[in-house]
């Protein structure tokens, strides 16, 4: 049984226009016969059905790998932001599309965290002068020799202590530090922006309990800040693939959201490991994106290009799937009363190659004169 696509009951009524051009040739020439798998038509007729033959040519095919990728960050060009501390929000200063720069204020957060830093480093301090001045009066007893040379010591050693816990409290708190006074001491912390940028994403709310890196916790994100003018597209190449693929090698990419649009880039970086499971390696492709409409996250499909031979291939539309075979029509010239003849064929074509032209395996040769559009209708009138 043939099978056919939908295509072809479109085509039912452009048969019934070409009615007779099997019985035409018993009308004027009673002797001819048609044999089986050909079709005779006439010029007007090939011209009413818009027929179109070509000739087999040579194509470069399988010269790009088409894959599955998604979208995401140009990690360079984006900040994920949390709190390092562990409190209440207390305002938001900055919202999702808004541009900062960097160090800008994004959230200010009530935290006891803060206030412990200033108080243990203004404690460090105060520790410190106090080890110093008994390591300075140790010192002046020991040379007078009326000290003893362990309480000198232990002073020496306290003092040492007292230094290293203060510079520990200092670092601590210029981490938190929101001003210029470093003897502040407050409950509130200001987030701030690390880089200039657009904030893609905030995920916190005045009020809300935030947990905080340095609190040992799991913390969330509250803010994303970057730029989308420049995104990354991750895609998976099969290990068979591999080595076709090159760093700088055009791709191209497509999303659902924009069927009709091609975002062109490059290959910039290739896994030298391979996903043990799935038997991929991991390409990124980077991809200039002025408009913003490639969203990460996005599912695409991309297409990466790669040096192919140039081989005779048929155009994929020239094909017809009859059964479990591949045919194709082929011109083969005038019939006795001057229709012109076609021969339906069965054709072997790598299908794993190439997408609009597929390699000959046999039953065609270069040359020869094929059919790439009305197939449909011509195999409907054998």
């Amino acid at each position: 049984m043939k099978r056919l696509s939908s295509a072809g009951l479109c085509c039912a009524a452009a048969a019934l226009s070409l009615s007779g051009c099997r019985s035409a040739p018993a009308a004027t020439n009673p002797a001819a016969q048609i044999p089986d798998g050909e079709v005779w038509l006439t010029a007007q007729q090939i011209r009413d059905a818009k027929v179109r033959v070509e000739p087999v040519s040579t194509h470069s095919v399988g010269n790009e790998i088409v894959t599955s990728g998604k979208v995401a960050f140009d990690d360079l060009r984006v900040a994920h932001i949390f709190s390092p501390v562990t409190g209440r929000v207390k305002k938001i200063l900055a919202d999702p599309g808004e541009r900062v720069k960097k160090g800008a204020a994004l959230a200010i957060i009530e935290s006891p965290d803060v206030g412990n830093a200033f108080a243990d480093l203004a404690k460090a301090e105060a520790d410190l002068v106090a080890a110093e001045h008994d390591q300075q009066r140790q010192k002046e007893l020991f040379e007078a020799h009326a000290g003893s040379e362990r309480d000198y010591e232990a002073a020496q050693d306290n003092y040492g202590k007292a230094k290293a816990e203060m510079e520990r409290a200092k670092q601590k708190a210029r981490l938190l530090r929101n001003t210029g006074a470093a003897d502040a001491v407050t409950q509130e912390f200001t987030l701030r922006a690390p880089i200039e940028g657009e904030v893609i994403a905030r995920a916190v709310n005045p009020g809300a309990e935030v947990q905080g890196q340095y609190s040992g916790g799991t913390a969330v994100e509250l803010f994303t800040v970057g730029e989308l003018d420049s995104v990354w597209v991750f895609a998976d190449v099969f290990e068979m693939d591999l080595a076709r693929v090159h760093k700088e090698a055009p791709v191209s990419i497509k999303v659902v959201a924009y069927p009709d649009r091609a975002f062109a880039g490059k290959v910039d970086w290739i896994s030298d490991a391979l996903d043990p499971a799935a038997r991929t390696a991991r390409v990124r492709c980077s991809i200039p994106n002025p408009n913003r409409e490639l969203k990460p996250e996005m599912y695409a499909t991309v297409a990466i290009s790669v040096a192919a031979p140039t081989v005779p291939a048929l155009p994929r539309a020239s094909l017809l799937r009859i059964g479990d075979q591949n045919v194709v029509f082929v011109e083969i010239g005038n019939a006795p009363d001057g229709r012109i003849k076609f021969s339906r064929r069965i054709v072997a074509v790598n299908e794993d190659e190439g997408a609009d032209y597929l390699p000959i395996v046999r039953g065609v040769g270069a040359g020869d004169q094929v059919v790439t559009s009305g197939a449909i209708l011509l195999s409907g009138m054998l």
